[in-house]
């Protein structure tokens, strides 16, 4: 069974709602964007795989080949997005200091554009 991507989305809400204990607002926040951009990779990846002929390589390589392939699918505004997620997660992940960045609103932000990808990527619906 694959496993759901989505459910990171979950986590990531989880992760936001920690902020209110003391000491904690950082690690939460950068964990959030994390999540929230794993979901929309996750689940991006395996539609284009099942629905716009995309091949996995299941490798880091597989991040930028899958926004290429979703802008050669017509889905350039989604490819953006995704990329665009993707720089944020690397900034939470890896850049010790983001004190000039406000963390909440780019968690908030983070959450909202991963549910729009989700959304934007409908699975075909089927014929009865």
């Amino acid at each position: 069974m694959k496993f759901d991507w989505v459910d990171y989305l979950l986590v990531c809400t989880v992760l936001r709602s920690l902020v209110t204990i003391k000491g904690t607002t950082e690690a939460p926040l950068r964990s959030a964007v994390s999540r929230a951009y794993y979901a929309a990779f996750g689940y991006s990846r395996n539609y284009a795989c099942d629905y716009l002929g995309f091949r996995s390589w299941e490798s880091a390589e597989d991040h930028k080949r899958l926004t290429s392939h979703l802008k050669g699918k017509r889905r350039a505004g989604i490819a953006k997005e995704l990329d665009e997620l993707r720089q944020w997660r690397n900034e939470s992940d890896y850049v010790d200091d983001l004190k000039t960045l406000d963390l909440q609103a780019l968690a908030d932000w983070a959450q909202d554009t991963a549910e729009h990808i989700i959304k934007a990527l409908p699975p075909p619906s089927k014929s009865p």
